[in-house]
């Protein structure tokens, strides 16, 4: 069993140092760290290849800026190992990381992929939230499975996305299966691939704590709709590769892009976008009729000084009584 590290990197000299010294401290250590330079401008290189004159373990490619996917993907490519972990290169891993997936990979050999809980740090590395997973209330449920494959995997994925990229320890041969991680998509190209993979593969995710995310200016802020938008592309997607798993599973895969659409819809709604909130509202009842999306449907139709109207009755009806 090999071992190899990707770590995509964009100008974040001000944190790449700790993030290689996190996976080089690990009490099982990986065989190499590839680290994809996606195009920095900082002092990223000079810090990277000052680290490499103290280790063969490090590997630097450089290449033209093309996003976080291909960045990964090329690490991916590049790497020796059967297995392959990913870490930006602003975050960082506990000392046991790897130890524990090793130790879930000989109890459970079946496992092709291997996630866990995290943290979220501010800046400076302060823990703001201990468990993402006890945040989003999945912690008792992955207690209880005690690192063994997860039935239903791609419900509970499609549901909440519970595997954090930095956490994956994840067979080299699935991620080939899957294709990698696909650059067309901004934002959730992470579910995508672990959607496919637990579409094919037994995979898990475990209560301990095995990553610790940093939250900075650089990565803190959020573009509502481009993320929507391609959570649509990312349902969609998931409904075309994994059909077959999903009905297995009680689940008709138009439901998952027809509730990304009315999610979009409801989105360009509340921005006043009418006429492109009653297009995508109008591709999701293709797929599926819900109540919601008809309701909204509708309301797009009507004049714009009786929809402000009846927002302004919806946030007095839903703001907390004085």
């Amino acid at each position: 069993m090999k071992i190899s590290a990707v770590i995509p990197t964009y100008n974040n000299a001000a944190f790449i140092t700790e993030a290689i010294d996190s996976i080089l401290a690990q009490s099982h250590p990986v065989d190499e760290i590839i680290v994809v330079d996606d195009g920095s401008s900082d002092h990223s290189e000079a810090l990277v290849k000052a680290i490499a004159q103290k280790t063969d373990k490090l590997i630097y490619i450089k290449q033209q800026n093309q996003g976080p996917s291909s960045a990964r993907n090329r690490g991916i490519e590049a790497a020796s190992g059967d297995w392959i972990a990913f870490l930006d290169a602003d975050d960082r891993w506990p000392k046991d990381k790897i130890a524990r997936q090793i130790a879930a990979l000989e109890k459970e050999p079946s496992l092709q992929l291997v996630a866990g809980d995290m943290a979220e740090t501010d800046e400076r590395g302060n823990v703001l939230i201990e468990s993402m997973l006890a945040k989003h209330q999945l912690l008792e449920q992955f207690q209880n499975l005690a690192g063994r494959p997860l039935n239903n995997a791609l419900t509970a994925l499609v549901k909440k996305n519970f595997i954090p990229t930095g956490t994956v320890l994840v067979k080299r041969a699935a991620l080939n299966e899957a294709c990698g991680f696909n650059p067309d998509i901004r934002f959730g190209e992470d579910l995508e691939l672990w959607a496919k993979i637990a579409c094919r593969h037994p995979i898990t995710c475990l209560p301990q704590r095995l990553m610790y995310r940093r939250q900075h200016g650089a990565n803190a802020t959020q573009n509502t709709g481009p993320m929507l938008e391609d959570l649509v592309k990312v349902m969609g997607s998931i409904s075309l590769y994994g059909a077959e798993q999903l009905k297995q599973q009680d689940v008709r895969p138009g439901t998952l892009r027809a509730s990304a659409l009315t999610d979009l819809g409801y989105w360009h709604f509340s921005q006043g976008n009418y006429r492109q909130a009653r297009n995508v509202f109008a591709s999701s009842l293709k797929e599926q009729v819900s109540k919601r999306t008809l309701f909204y449907a509708v309301a797009c139709l009507l004049p714009k000084f009786l929809i402000r109207r009846l927002k302004t009755l919806k946030q007095q009806n839903t703001s907390p009584a004085q």
